[in-house]
């Protein structure tokens, strides 16, 4: 993987920092139980700035200062040949610094010692107060360290500044190094869903098609899933994030998926509901036209200057227009928009942005005005109707929850579906499972 877009960003971000230090440490390793780890992960802000894999790591991005050039530094394990028996390769610094673009890099054990250098007489610390207590009061105690050192013409800076802040702004509009994982990640996470429909039956258990869906993702090449998967059989799909899966799936019943994988850290995020039995009943046509519906009119309203929350408002309509024609709702369609009575039945947003996490970084509002949609920005489209089976509504809708969710870029002239290959439409899906 070309190291380049990563040394764009971190330039980018040292224009924006001045003569600041931002300190950026990757994820710790985590403890499952005893001396059992979870598998590792990176952040995703320090895989945004660096592409560097292994855990012990941290960036710090030296600003220029009067002759001094900007300098990328980076803070990592050594090589230790009997580790890497145990727990297989690592690059070291030296390697580190060439194959990932650094202009210097360092043992981690020598971070505490250079650190106070690092931050003297320098305008702003650039570090996210709150995140990391550790780290939070690691770099306080170097503040410190400088206050005491006045007399030798050394001061600590004198501002901090949020750096998850900043990246957050980076990381709203994607790249084309980062459009082509994301391309890659939905398309493997479509072929999972294809499998999961395929190989749909009745009394199978939901985790049955949940192994699906992982050995269509690892099979071709995904890390990982990108967050805990849903398969929802029957009214589990009316609990939003049920991850149970030990159900048996019910011959006439819908089933509701929302899983997606991870590749190089960028996250697909795709949900598909479809009736066990291969074929839709009248009434489960019925309820799943309308948010399909729904989705279609939120695709309508993405476009360059739109306002984050317009396909959601979109969506909205459509569906409380539904829930009047199938009886679950009555009054007038503004009145019952303006109540918010459709939340009954529809409780979440129509989306959320995405990228190297499943709910990725980035504001929805600058100050009291919704964000303006802008080419590169990647976001979910995931309308739903939820009818618990206490509900005092018509019988035959009793325990359906329907959602469709899609991946979408948004392009110069309004968007691209980046997970169009997942099976939509009733047609497709009864042709997909075989009753077409």
């Amino acid at each position: 993987m070309s190291h380049q877009a990563f040394v764009a960003r971190r330039q980018r971000l040292l224009t924006q920092i001045g003569n600041g230090v931002a300190i950026l440490p990757t994820a710790p390793e985590r403890v499952r139980n005893r001396d059992t780890h979870h598998p590792y992960r990176f952040d995703s802000y320090f895989w945004y700035l660096t592409g560097f894999p292994e855990p012990d790591a941290v960036l710090v991005l030296v600003g220029g200062q009067g002759d001094s050039k900007p300098q990328s530094l980076l803070f990592c394990r050594e090589k230790d040949a009997t580790r890497e028996v145990w727990d297989g390769f690592r690059y070291g610094p030296e390697a580190a610094q060439t194959a990932f673009g650094f202009d210097a890099a360092y043992p981690i054990s020598e971070l505490a010692t250079r650190l106070p250098d690092l931050l003297a007489n320098r305008a702003a610390l650039w570090h996210s107060l709150g995140v990391d207590v550790e780290w939070d009061q690691r770099l306080g105690g170097v503040i410190n360290t400088l206050r005491g050192q006045a007399r030798k013409g050394l001061r600590p800076p004198s501002a901090v500044q949020d750096l998850h802040a900043a990246l957050d702004a980076m990381r709203r509009v994607k790249d084309g190094h980062e459009m082509d994982w994301l391309r890659q990640s939905c398309a493997i996470a479509c072929a999972g869903h294809v499998r999961a429909m395929r190989m749909a039956r009745g009394g199978m258990a939901e985790y049955e098609l949940e192994a699906e869906l992982t050995y269509a993702f690892r099979r071709r090449g995904a890390d990982a899933h990108a967050y805990p998967p849903i398969v929802a059989s029957g009214a589990s799909a009316c609990i939003l994030h049920y991850t149970e899966n030990n159900r048996l799936l019910g011959e006439h019943s819908l089933v509701l998926i929302d899983a997606g994988c991870e590749l190089q850290g960028y996250a697909a995020d795709i949900t598909r509901t479809f009736p066990v039995s291969g074929r839709f009943s009248g009434p489960q046509r019925e309820a799943y036209e309308i948010v399909l519906a729904a989705q279609t009119a939120a695709f309508a309203a993405i476009r360059p200057g739109a306002a984050f929350i317009d396909y959601h408002d979109a969506a909205v309509r459509v569906l409380t227009q539904g829930m009047l024609d199938l009886g679950l709702l009555q009054g007038s369609l503004d009145g019952l928009i303006e109540a918010g009575a459709y939340q009954r039945f529809y409780m979440h947003r129509t989306g959320h942005w995405l990228g190297l996490d499943v709910h990725d970084a980035g504001e929805y509002k600058d100050g009291d005005d919704w964000v303006r949609l802008r080419p590169g920005m990647t976001l979910t489209v995931e309308p739903g109707l939820y009818i618990p089976p206490a509900a005092d509504v018509p019988a035959h809708l009793h325990g359906m929850g329907i959602r469709i969710e899609d991946d979408v870029l948004v392009t110069a002239h309004g968007l691209e579906n980046l997970t169009a290959a997942a099976p939509k439409t009733v047609a497709e899906i009864e042709a997909v499972m075989g009753h077409d």
